[in-house]
This record gives structure tokens, C-alpha cells and sequence, in this order.
């Protein structure tokens, strides 16, 4: 060959050179990040998205407690019979022998000060979004609820509160809480199963005697009768009871900032020593102290 055709052909060579050069580049980059199981998120872009992660919705360490609810959140016949004992509260009680939620999560000192009780004895649903109102004043940021038992627990289960009524009085409470705190939590508990609250109970003379001054009389009257009727109406009163649950479950379910226990309060077994020495129905001391350990529970898991 000529010597222009010499250097023609050492012009060629080195264009392919670096076009293999260039080609071999990209390969072990793209290798390379296959290796470590990487990709293009995983670099500057990535590190900044973390950085820039929003909060969980739901803090596992609030920092103040208002409970509503009935005769259970206010320690109804722990104490002494017929009456409220609001220290001894599932939910915001100072007893050592309950460990409440709030001193669970905030300790004895700061729940002095940082949670507050609005529960009333024989309250039903539709009284809840008046205490929710009340709550909401001390802008609390975890908001406990328990209510429903006392919307079975009727004269008659004729009279016991319809579902859609439970539901729409529900819903309105909770309405009402996110026009007043739309950040706060809410945990909500379910209700106990009165039926089994019954067979416990029913062994018990001096708690069948109160039961007769008219503590949940659809599902306690006639306590010892075992015949059709009796059975036909405290079934009734435990499938209204979950249908109740479904109610707080699903009404919970569309709220992002709220919480239920799975039903665990319904699923607990109350033996004879969770249970009042008085009425054998409502929680002991040591029954608060179970129900404080399931909404603490609730109250402080990892979801993702």
C-alpha cells in the first residue's frame, strides 16, 4: 500500500478505538450498578428524598390525652359501689395499680397535667359528640374513646340504639373533632362483649342483686333464666353489640389520624378478677389496668 492508504487505515483504527472505549465506559457503569443492586434512584436524587421524607401521620408519643366515653372511662364501681372512680381510668387515671394510657405515655407527673377526662357514666353515642366538643378545648393531642356499651344496654332490646342511628352519631363526633383538631389522634376502643360479662357474673349473688337496680337490663334482667326468650335476648344484645364494632371499625378505617384496637377489649376474656366486687359487670382496678395495656399497645405500634 501507499502511504496515504497507511494513514488512512491508522485514522480508522483510531476512531474505533475510542468508539470502543466509549462503549466499554458505558458497560461497566451499567454493570457496576447492577452489581451493587442499584439504579438511578439510588443516587444525589435519591438521598434527597429522604431527606426530605414526610412524618409518619401517627405519633406513637403524644404528648397530652383527653378521654370520652362512659361509665367504663370514668372507673365506675372500681372503687366503691355505685360510683365513679376517675383515678383508677383506663384512660387518664393517677393509680399506680392502673398505669393509665396517658401515664403510660406521658408519665405520672406530666398526665397531671397534660390529660384530662370528659367521660360520663351513662353515656351513649349520640352524647359523644358533646364531650368531643369539650375535649377539643384542652386541644389534646390524642383523643381516647370508649362508648357504645350503654347504647345496647337498653330497658328493652326494642330500645337498644339502631345501627344507622350508632353510625351516623359516630360519624358526626368525629366530624366535629376535625373541624376543631384536624390533627389529632384518635384511638378508638372497642366494646366489651356484654354476654360474656353475663356468664362471668351470673355465679355471683350480691352482683345479680345490683344488677336489678338496672345495669344493662336487655342483656342482665332475669339473669338466671335460661330459656328460649332469655337466650333469644342476649344473643340480640351481642349481635348488636358487633354490629357496633363494625360501626367503629369501619367509621375509624376512613380516618388516616385514627386507630381501633383490632377488638381487642371485645376479645379480652374479664375473668372474675377483672371484674367489679360489686356488680360483676363493669372492670376492677385490675380490669383498668388490662384496658390501659391494650390501648397503650394500640396506641404505640409501628404501623406502616
Amino acid at each position: 500500500m501507499g502511504q496515504g492508504s497507511e494513514q488512512g487505515t491508522r485514522r480508522v483504527g483510531r476512531r474505533l478505538r475510542a468508539v470502543l472505549a466509549v462503549l466499554t465506559v458505558a458497560v461497566l457503569g451499567v454493570t457496576g450498578c447492577d452489581a451493587v443492586g442499584g439504579d438511578a434512584s439510588a443516587g444525589p436524587s435519591a438521598s434527597a428524598s429522604k431527606r426530605t421524607r414526610p412524618a409518619p401521620v401517627w405519633d406513637t408519643s403524644p404528648e397530652s390525652v383527653a378521654a370520652v366515653g362512659d361509665s367504663i372511662t370514668r372507673g365506675f364501681d372500681a372503687c366503691t359501689v355505685l360510683s365513679d372512680c376517675p383515678e383508677v381510668s383506663w384512660a387518664t387515671g393517677s393509680s399506680a395499680e392502673v398505669d393509665s394510657l396517658a401515664v403510660r405515655l406521658l408519665g405520672r407527673a406530666e398526665a397531671a397535667e397534660r390529660s384530662w377526662n370528659y367521660a360520663v357514666t351513662g353515656s351513649r353515642m349520640e352524647d359523644l359528640t358533646g364531650q368531643v366538643t369539650r375535649a377539643a378545648a384542652r386541644r389534646p393531642q390524642l383523643v381516647a374513646v370508649m362508648v357504645g356499651a350503654n347504647d345496647a344496654c337498653r330497658a328493652t332490646t326494642s330500645a337498644m340504639t339502631p345501627v344507622a342511628d350508632f353510625r351516623a352519631r359516630f360519624e358526626e363526633a368525629m366530624a366535629t373533632l376535625r373541624a376543631k383538631l384536624p390533627k389529632a389522634q384518635v384511638y378508638v376502643a372497642s366494646i366489651p362483649d356484654l354476654k360474656r360479662l353475663w356468664s362471668e357474673g351470673r355465679t355471683n349473688p350480691l352482683g345479680k342483686q345490683v344488677w336489678k337496680l338496672g345495669i344493662c337490663p336487655s342483656m342482665l334482667g332475669d339473669a338466671d333464666a335460661l330459656d328460649a326468650a332469655a337466650t333469644l335476648r342476649r344473643n340480640t344484645v351481642r349481635d348488636r353489640v358487633e354490629a357496633y364494632n363494625d360501626v367503629l371499625r369501619s367509621v375509624c378505617a376512613k380516618d388516616r389520624r385514627c386507630r381501633t384496637d383490632g377488638g381487642a377489649v371485645h376479645a379480652f376474656r374479664f375473668g372474675t378478677d377483672q371484674l367489679s366486687r360489686w356488680d360483676w359487670f363493669h372492670p376492677s382496678v385490675n380490669g383498668q389496668a388490662r384496658l390501659a395495656e391494650i390501648a397503650y399497645r394500640a396506641v404505640t405500634a409501628r404501623k406502616p
